[in-house]
Order: structure tokens, then C-alpha cells, then sequence
């Protein structure tokens, strides 16, 4: 959905007039995009409305959730269980690296 909106600005930007004459009619291809845009502005407004709504609805829950998690890097990709449940679960705790500035040791 990001890229999407991403390319709509991209769209919205080419389609702006870069003429400094403004007064000048706009160019079959300006007047396409335009309606392309505006077409596809109206296509996208029931998805928008939902976002909103579901944004209105989960947005503190969200909110909350990220300021309780301090390092996400730290956790698994979420996973669905057949259940419908989702687990995130935290990765696996890593050794340290052996200290840089010590030799290693060798067993003999």
C-alpha cells in the first residue's frame, strides 16, 4: 500500500505543469494524466476510508505496542497460527563474540 501511495505522489508530481507560463492551456498528455489520476483517486477512496478507520480504531493500541517494545530487531517475523493467534516470538539470544583484542585460544 506504501509503494502505492508513493507512486500516486510520483504521478501527482509529473503531472504538475512545469511550464512557468500558467495562463497556457494544458497539453493532451497533462490533461491525461489529470484524469488518470482522478480516476484512480476515486478507485482508491473506499481503500482510504478503511485505512482511516482501521488507523482510528488500532492506532493508540499501536502506539502502545511500540513504545512497550524497545528493539524490534530483537524479536521474530509474527507468525498466524491456524487458530488465528499470532506469535512474535523473541530470537534466540547469541554469544558474544569472542573479544577482538585477546588471541585465541588453542587447545593442545
Amino acid at each position: 500500500m506504501r509503494q502505492l501511495l508513493m507512486g500516486l505522489v510520483i504521478c501527482a508530481a509529473a503531472a504538475a505543469p512545469l511550464s512557468a507560463e500558467e495562463d497556457a492551456p494544458p497539453s493532451p498528455m497533462e490533461r491525461g494524466m489529470q484524469q488518470f489520476l482522478e480516476g484512480l483517486l476515486q478507485d482508491m477512496e473506499p481503500a482510504f476510508d478503511s485505512m482511516r478507520g482501521f488507523m482510528q480504531q488500532m492506532g493508540p493500541a499501536l502506539m502502545d505496542l511500540m513504545d512497550q517494545v524497545e528493539d524490534w530487531s530483537a524479536y521474530e517475523a509474527p507468525e498466524i497460527l491456524p487458530n488465528g493467534d499470532i506469535i512474535i516470538r523473541r530470537k534466540p539470544e547469541q554469544e558474544t563474540p569472542p573479544d577482538e583484542d585477546m588471541p585465541p585460544q588453542i587447545d593442545l
